[in-house]
């Protein structure tokens, strides 16, 4: 009787400590499945999207300007004077689904679209995060009666879909891949398409808590040869510095694609950067918490 007492403390002596061994051997293997932000730091990129998506129940005001060509030199201030800029509100309905709305000079454009993140990138678990975007943009210029022929509503309409896949490899370095549909209603058929196909490629890597360098290129899959000068587009090309300042980001860009939507982007670039057709810009975000977060 006395051995059998004996055996059952032990065993009870032993057992918490053989648990708590368990449980951290668990917890060494076990791959902790943490989400990773801050992929970008806005959900601009230069001029195209990022993967990012605002919280539910924020706003995001974005204010984006771009002067004109650098190398016009000193009679236009190398640019400066001339203007033109983009003003956009963008809604985080929840965390993943956001709808946005601006307005552009350039052509005196509207747009509205919808962003959704299918999955976000998570330590162990994710390696990518992977977001939608579908866009509808409405160009009011020329203005009804400017026009040498008539030009009805569904002339004016153009939508965009996107997919943008990125990953954080690491604290600093961050990229991502877009493919994009652009279709524009009604296009000199001669020389342009109604469908254009692109590939964007982005970059961001940060130098500083509050700084960091970003690269962006869009390449034109379908684009059409031998167009005559006024129909000659080129990729766009943007590098850029993000400034973060509190509850502001401040991107400075270098691009040579005077759009500030995808339409124009794709589609309407003008200046060949390696040329030095380069405009100087800068895109401002400011988010506000309309809701409180849970």
């Amino acid at each position: 009787m006395k051995s059998l007492f004996a055996f059952i403390s032990l065993v009870y002596f032993f057992h918490p400590s053989i648990a708590q061994d368990d449980l951290l051997q668990e917890l060494i293997t076990e791959p902790i499945e943490a989400p990773v932000i801050a992929t970008f730091k806005g959900t601009r990129v230069i001029n195209g999207q990022s993967v990012e998506t605002k919280p539910g129940g924020s706003l995001e005001f974005i204010f984006s300007h771009r002067f004109g060509r650098i190398n016009e030199g000193a009679y236009t201030l190398w640019g400066l004077d001339d203007a033109f800029v983009r003003l956009g509100f963008e809604y985080g309905i929840t965390d993943r689904l956001g709808v946005g709305l601006g307005r552009t000079s350039v052509d005196k454009s509207y747009d509205a679209y919808l962003r959704y993140k299918i999955v976000g990138q998570a330590a162990g678990k994710m390696p990518l995060t992977i977001t939608t975007l579908g866009t509808m943009n409405y160009k009011t210029s020329p203005k009804q009666g400017d026009s040498t022929t008539p030009i009805d509503v569904e002339d004016r309409i153009s939508y965009v879909a996107q997919v943008l896949v990125a990953r954080k490899f690491n604290q600093n370095f961050s990229l991502q891949v877009n493919p994009l549909l652009v279709h524009r209603n009604t296009v000199d058929q001669a020389y342009e398409n109604n469908t254009d196909f692109a590939l964007g490629l982005a970059g961001r890597h940060k130098i500083t808590r509050s700084l960091a360098i970003t690269g962006e290129y869009i390449y034109r899959l379908n684009a059409k040869p031998n167009s005559p000068p006024d129909y000659i587009r080129y990729d766009a090309v943007g590098f850029g510095v993000d400034i973060e300042t509190g509850g502001h980001v401040f991107q400075l860009v270098f691009t040579n694609s005077l759009g500030l939507i995808e339409r124009a982007v794709v589609t309407e670039t003008t200046g060949n950067f390696w040329d030095g057709d380069i405009h100087f810009g800068f895109n401002i975000t400011r988010t506000f918490q309309l809701t409180r977060k849970r």
